[in-house]
């Protein structure tokens, strides 16, 4: 079994083979590149592996930054807390993500594939480093495939295996802490699982997940499972800015010509790097690929290889497909981008002032008990409320209750001062009376409730009901 670029296509043209005669799949094995694109992509992934495995475990308050308490419906993000009434925001907020990725697409292709994604990120920021720590460049690998399973390669694939399943672990263990917070997860590691089955039971599983992911299915995800890269023809236009090979600059393709003699041809001199060093294993000179993710790593490997026989770089760059014909350079702002920029940030701005600017620190309902509407006294009329009250703030904070009425109404409020925790809710009764004879039909009353750490305010009514006070027929 042979690795990429090793293998060969009945044409004998050098070009990459990824099934083996029973039709199994051949492991990609992406060569080294040096380039200004890799050198960048390594500082994105590291500022992002760094701010994604500190989120967790960051506070901001009392509260971890990110934290979603999906048991006790209670979520904190970046110092705000929200409860189970603010999930239609995440409605604004997916589509506002979705519209901003499709933007992101409009502009420069699948950028969020090669730059930002955490399957990329990971795998080549995580994974891919140790195993060419362990086994070494893409020849080497290839070698060892080739060689059969020897009792070095069973080594190398212990050690290999083994810190892949490490690093697995350490990634469900973070995966984990968005969920339980870091206080349980220290808990559960120091105590072990036996006082956290189901947690246990559940980081098991995502550790498992992660290792088949990152350390067999890798570029397969990118292909078969996400539908991403399947959008990415109706996303974008002829201004887009994507990676791509200039054929008129570079064809015919051929060694490089030597004497007076030879024939005259394009600057590709055919060496196969840039599909040697693509971690999806397309060819760029076939054209634009629903497999590409935009990595970059074959302008860098092109590049490289036009500086050695002293041409100019970019015959593989980014462009857009009117640049590669020739007819004018790409264009930023136009119809399609500025209509996705326009609905992703009207997402955006949805989810920001009800945040930022309307959303208020508690929520308050002033309902009727359930059961009868009112009850009949000797000398009086009693309805009954249940006042609803959610302290919507990251810390503790105190609420003042104030019902009033119409002249004549006595009203008993039990709890006028009610202190609550963060995300703490209690239904607190609120009891309304009228003398049987000042009553003359149904009327309003007013409560207000005051959160006394913002100063912020909240008035609710309620309706005071009856029986009949017209004449019987």
């Amino acid at each position: 079994m042979s690795g990429l670029g090793q293998s060969s296509s009945a044409a004998g043209t050098g070009r990459p083979e990824f099934l083996d005669s029973k039709g199994g799949r051949i492991k990609i094995q992406p060569e080294d590149v040096r380039g200004r694109f890799l050198r960048w992509r390594r500082v994105v992934y590291g500022v992002l592996i760094v701010h994604l495995l500190a989120l967790p475990f960051i506070k901001n308050g009392k509260h971890p930054a990110i934290h979603l308490d999906i048991p006790d419906r209670q979520f904190f993000l970046a110092g705000r807390a929200f409860n189970a009434q603010d999930v239609w925001l995440m409605v604004f907020l997916l589509a506002g993500f979705a519209f901003g990725l499709v933007f992101l697409t409009a502009l420069a292709g699948r950028v969020w594939c090669g730059w930002a994604c955490p399957q990329t990120v990971f795998l080549e920021g995580i994974y891919r480093p140790i195993e060419r720590w362990i086994e070494g460049p893409a020849s080497q690998r290839r070698r060892l495939v080739e060689g059969g399973w020897t009792a070095r390669r069973i080594a190398l694939a212990a050690i290999k295996q083994s810190l892949y399943l490490a690093v697995s672990l350490m990634l469900a263990h973070w995966f984990l802490a968005f969920f339980v917070s870091a206080p349980v997860l220290a808990d559960l590691v120091v105590h072990g699982p036996a006082g956290h089955g189901t947690l246990f039971g559940i980081a098991m599983a995502v550790t498992a997940l992660f290792w088949a992911n990152f350390a067999w299915f890798r570029e397969q995800f990118c292909i078969i499972l996400c539908p991403y890269g399947r959008l990415q023809s109706v996303l974008t236009d002829r201004q887009t800015l994507l990676i791509g090979y200039d054929v008129r600059r570079g064809e015919p393709r051929g060694k490089v010509a030597k004497g007076a003699s030879a024939a005259p041809r394009g600057d590709c001199i055919d060496c196969g790097r840039c599909f040697r060093v693509c971690p999806t294993g397309i060819d760029i000179r076939n054209g634009q690929q629903m497999e590409c993710i935009g990595c970059a790593q074959c302008i860098d490997a092109c590049d490289e290889m036009m500086s050695r026989v002293g041409r100019p770089t970019g015959l593989v760059r980014y462009d857009s497909l009117e640049g590669f014909e020739g007819e004018r350079k790409a264009r930023i702002l136009r119809p399609r981008v500025v209509a996705y920029g326009a609905v992703s940030l009207t997402a955006l701005l949805i989810v920001g002032l009800n945040v930022f600017a309307l959303r208020t620190p508690f929520e308050a309902n002033l309902l009727r008990s359930a059961g009868i509407p009112y009850v009949l006294e000797t000398t009086s009329i009693r309805n009954q409320f249940e006042l609803h009250l959610i302290n919507k703030h990251v810390d503790p904070a105190e609420f003042e209750v104030t019902v009033t009425g119409p002249p004549g109404t006595t009203i008993l409020v039990p709890q006028p001062r009610i202190r609550l925790g963060p995300l703490e809710g209690i239904r607190t009764p609120v009891m309304v009376t009228v003398d049987r004879a000042q009553y003359r039909g149904p009327f309003e009353i007013q409560a207000r409730v005051t959160d006394l750490s913002s100063g912020q305010t909240r008035d609710l009514t309620a309706r005071f009901l009856g029986p009949p006070t017209g004449p019987r027929s």
